[in-house]
């Protein structure tokens, strides 16, 4: 099976080779060259915006910032760390869209789950997949939906460096920061998520009244999740700590460990329909224009 960390981490001199063919008009390579890193750029995306149909346009405009840019690296650092620079870049200057969620404060995101009234399981015979998926679904809705609690930085470090797994000079190269900055940064991520799931969430301290089996009939009536389309439970999904063994990174403790791995067992999701809209992006006039593609 494709493993795009695999090919992230070990893959920057053929990832020099594709792009020197993509500049020469190359539009396999180019296409190849995407693939790579798209799933990889998607799955920071999800957890920047929350929505997967959000995420979807917000990986689109970042590649084709990049794609359209190609001419401009230099080989100075490595493809990956420029591509993931103009991704950061992106997702912490981005305006908002629309039908994007509203950041959240802890205070207000504890309330919003506390209002929610604890229910029994719905009836099988009432729902069109089953329940178990129903109540894993509504375990990734809040528990993605804590991360907007957070400002965008410490979202980005906090998926960089704890979800991702990437090393402190990985993330320090992207985000453009020293090594040091950027493990103060997750530390405070940490912290403040931490302190929050401690306090709120029965998946880390059972003295927490909430749990997701008795939220998941509630989370359906206000609408944060549907049975006929769930948004983070893939049938068939590798987990993030599966596609991202080769950058797990230490933790500073076991507790650490237990926060984390509720995160990197969130389903590694892949961008909808990745072929055609590879084709589209790669049709576009602009793109085609840039790279004098075949």
């Amino acid at each position: 099976m494709f493993n795009p960390f695999s090919e992230v981490v070990d893959g920057d001199s053929a990832d020099g080779e594709l792009v020197e063919r993509a500049r020469s008009g190359d539009r396999a390579a180019l296409e190849q060259l995407v693939r790579r890193h798209q799933a990889w750029v998607y799955n920071i995306a999800v957890r920047m915006v929350f929505r997967p149909q959000d995420a979807e346009e917000v990986t689109q405009e970042v590649l084709v910032k990049a794609v359209t840019r190609l001419s401009t690296f230099q080989g100075g650092s490595r493809f990956r760390t420029w591509l993931y620079r103009i991704a950061a870049n992106h997702v912490l200057n981005m305006k908002r869209r629309g039908g994007e969620l509203r950041p959240q404060t802890f205070a207000s995101y504890a309330a919003a789950v506390n209002d929610t009234p604890d229910q029994d399981l719905p009836d099988p015979k009432s729902v069109p997949v089953d329940v178990p998926l129903l109540v894993e679904e509504a375990k990734l809705t809040c528990t993605t939906g804590m991360l907007l609690c957070l400002d965008r930085k410490q979202r980005l470090v906090f998926t960089l460096g704890e979800i991702l797994g990437v090393a402190d000079s990985v993330g320090a190269d992207v985000l453009e920061m020293s090594a040091d900055n950027f493990r103060q940064c997750l530390a405070r991520a940490r912290r403040d998520l931490y302190q929050f799931m401690h306090g709120q969430c029965g998946l880390v301290n059972a003295d927490n009244p909430c749990r997701c089996p008795k939220k998941t009939k509630g989370f359906i009536a206000g609408g944060h999740v549907d049975p006929d389309r769930l948004l983070f439970v893939p049938l068939h999904a590798r987990r993030i700590k599966e596609a991202a063994a080769d950058t797990v990174r230490e933790v500073e403790s076991v507790l650490d460990r237990q926060y984390a791995d509720i995160y990197r067992g969130h389903p590694f999701l892949e961008p909808p329909d990745q072929a055609e809209w590879l084709r589209r992006v790669l049709d576009r006039p602009d793109v085609r224009t840039a790279l004098h593609l075949d």
